[in-house]
């Protein structure tokens, strides 16, 4: 990651707008009233992207969560075509993700723990899985796998987010393959979402900043972190 200079006075202006937002969305979502949910949700990642960059930030992160708003948006229709491409939006911002946490060594043992199980969750779904869907969530499931796993070299924090968001997926997963859901699925898709994105976003933005030390002029992370 490239240090870059932020916006110290913003920092603190975009997280609480992130975090009031996020709660009137996840009570939206509680009441059922899709009004607050269609206009909250596309500002979730905006705002947290805002934030990030205000924090100096590095481009890769920022691009992974401009690719989760562009995930969030084209999810937001009931149409597959619309699903496929917002996938595809988030499989480029997980790519990113894994492009920012390097070739910094990770625990094998977690990855062995990772991959048994998305073997595990993906004979359980194919079944119950649209033909037409099978091979490409399939694909993103990996993806998704890789990044949760790789998370940890950057700290509890992003390898908490990496396990969220795949717990998050997999109830959008266990919802496709017509699995029974809990009571107010789409609150708990959102709130391990939400937290997953969040999370990551700190431990990038710590980890940058601990990496920086008291360089001159550099980050200024340790001065205006929240």
């Amino acid at each position: 990651m490239t240090p870059r200079s932020g916006a110290p006075r913003l920092v603190r202006p975009l997280l609480v707008a992130f975090l009031a937002v996020s709660a009137v969305h996840l009570a939206g979502l509680l009441a059922g009233q899709d009004a607050v949910h269609v206009a909250t949700k596309p500002l979730l990642m905006l705002l947290l992207a805002g934030y990030a960059a205000a924090r100096g930030g590095s481009r890769i992160l920022i691009a992974a969560l401009l690719c989760g708003w562009a995930g969030d948006v084209l999810l937001m229709p009931d149409a597959e075509p619309a699903f496929l491409a917002g996938m595809g939006f988030f499989a480029a911002g997980h790519v990113c993700y894994l492009l920012l946490f390097g070739r910094a060594p990770v625990r094998p043992g977690t990855g062995l723990v990772y991959a048994a199980v998305l073997v595990s969750f993906v004979v359980l779904l194919w079944p119950g899985l649209p033909g037409g869907l099978r091979v490409p969530l399939t694909a993103y499931s990996l993806l998704l796998t890789a990044m949760a796993w790789r998370a940890g070299v950057l700290g509890r924090r992003a390898a908490a987010g990496g396990a969220l968001f795949l717990f998050s997926d997999a109830l959008i997963a266990t919802g496709i393959a017509e699995w029974p859901q809990p009571p107010a699925h789409n609150f708990w898709i959102m709130l391990t979402y939400i937290a997953a994105q969040y999370l990551l976003t700190r431990g990038a933005l710590d980890t940058c900043a601990d990496s920086t030390g008291a360089a001159p002029g550099a980050y200024r992370e340790r001065r205006i972190r929240i």
